[in-house]
């Protein structure tokens, strides 16, 4: 079968809604992952050089083109390279689970080698220094004692348990919003991770203080609950919905702003300061 035979619009919209919208990423996310399919598909329905025929081993082939095209006649450069063959490989991954094509295993397209690729811009300045991610945390233990409204206390209660697993532990914000609130063992103070393909892990909450927020959050998770399907989620919206990682970028923002940090940093930044804190908060616990 031909590209053209198939709904790409379908193809696109319900690969965007299984592995975007419903692993809690963000619009960005979602946009940058839509114009790189969309310029795709539009491009595999005009190739003359295209595969003769969509067949189960013609996709990947198309893919493959695709990228080598991008190469020799776009001239992209590497990093934007890098993110459509990751992207590609993502959709034909979900193509092999429709059943619309084979196991084929991943895109053999050769990339650019790393040194060629642009330095990192963020990787500098934009990473948040260990005491500034202190000052960060001040500013939203300040917020929860001088707030007077008992159910303010308890968004700023579930804000600051969120943003403390993320710090201290490196939780990775799309694992932290698949968490439930039977992923945690209040006796052993440890919580079960979920990871790529299914594969989990444990995460021991070392300090008290986090045990301790984590205890008072999950007596006042009922606060939140709507009875609905959604209540199973350990952390809810102030609607009884679960959170998404651009609402968890907003309340990290809101408390970077109220801490006086001027660094915007990027999600790729939060990601890096978030990783780089928690292995220096571990040393300092092992010393």
């Amino acid at each position: 079968m031909r590209i053209s035979d198939w709904d790409s619009e379908n193809l696109i919209d319900d690969f965007i809604n299984t592995r975007v919208i419903r692993r809690g990423l963000d619009r960005r996310t979602e946009k940058a992952y839509r114009m790189d399919l969309e310029q795709f598909y539009i491009w595999a329905r005009g190739n003359k050089d295209a595969a003769p025929g969509m067949s189960e081993n013609g996709w990947g082939n198309e893919m493959e083109l695709y990228l080598s095209y991008l190469v020799r006649e776009k001239s992209l450069r590497p990093s934007t390279i890098y993110r459509k063959h990751k992207v590609l490989n993502y959709h034909l991954l979900y193509l092999m689970e429709q059943g619309v094509v084979a196991d084929r295993g991943p895109l053999k397209h050769e990339l650019p080698p790393k040194e060629e690729q642009e330095p990192e811009k963020t990787q500098g300045n934009s990473l948040l220094s260990k005491k500034e991610v202190d000052a960060f945390f001040q500013a939203m233990n300040r917020e929860y004692e001088d707030l007077d409204s008992n159910f303010r206390k308890r968004v700023c209660l579930r804000d600051l348990v969120m943003m403390k697993l993320l710090f201290y532990h490196g939780i990775e914000i799309s694992q932290l919003l698949r968490l439930e609130t039977t992923d945690y063992n209040r006796k052993t103070a440890v919580l079960t991770v979920g990871g790529k393909r299914g594969q989990s892990h444990s995460v021991h909450l070392f300090s008290r203080s986090l045990q301790s927020a984590v205890d008072r959050w999950l007596e006042e998770h009922e606060s939140f609950e709507r009875g609905n399907e959604y209540d199973r989620c350990l952390f809810l919206s102030k609607l009884g919905r679960p959170l998404s990682m651009k609402m968890v970028i907003e309340i990290f923002d809101k408390y970077r702003e109220l801490a006086g940090i001027e660094k915007e940093c990027t999600p790729k930044d939060l990601k890096r300061s978030m990783k780089r804190y928690a292995r220096e908060v571990v040393m300092e616990q092992c010393v």
